[in-house]
């Protein structure tokens, strides 16, 4: 079991621990931040962001799946991916084996998208990683994960496999 925040000797106290929370904010402020001016060029948000970040990751992903990701509700998503696939951002194709199913695969301009929005956040992680060894940025990893629902690690950690595998196969459709 954690000990119990500010218990002398056994893990940070309060304040170290609200260090923590607004070096997060900080950060979150300043990853987000290059991505925002792109997508309000568009009138685009950070939802919209997110959604395509996965689209373009897992193309052929459906949205029941991703819905599961996003922890949205259905009409929220709905919203948003109706703009990028009436904008041309993300395409619909019907499952191959039950016509009921929608896939959402990123179109090439959706796909420019996506990398232009990832640009400044590759490079600020980059630089970020850069200054630390393997060993330290093991640590971030465990650090990121841990602070994922642990009900939810092992499916978060199926998605980083297999968007490192859209990255090492080349794999994507248009």
């Amino acid at each position: 079991m954690a000990p119990a925040p500010g218990e002398a000797g056994r893990g940070p106290d309060d304040a170290e621990l609200y260090e923590f929370i607004e070096l997060f904010y900080f950060a979150y402020r300043d990853f987000t931040g290059d991505p925002d001016v792109i997508l309000d060029e568009l009138g685009f948000g950070r939802a919209h962001h997110r959604v395509l970040h996965f689209v373009n990751r897992n193309p052929g992903l459906s949205v029941a799946d991703l819905l599961d990701i996003l922890k949205i509700t259905k009409q929220s998503l709905a919203r948003v991916l109706k703009q990028l696939v009436d904008e041309g951002f993300i395409q619909r194709r019907t499952g191959p084996s039950d016509r009921r199913q929608r896939l959402l695969y990123p179109t090439e301009r959706g796909r420019a998208l996506a990398a232009n929005l990832a640009a400044p956040q590759l490079r600020r992680f980059a630089a970020a990683i850069a200054e630390g060894d393997a060993a330290e940025q093991a640590a971030v990893k465990r650090f990121l994960m841990s602070l994922v629902d642990a009900n939810e690690r092992g499916h978060v950690a199926a998605i980083l496999r297999a968007g490192r595998l859209s990255v090492t196969d080349g794999a994507s459709e248009t």
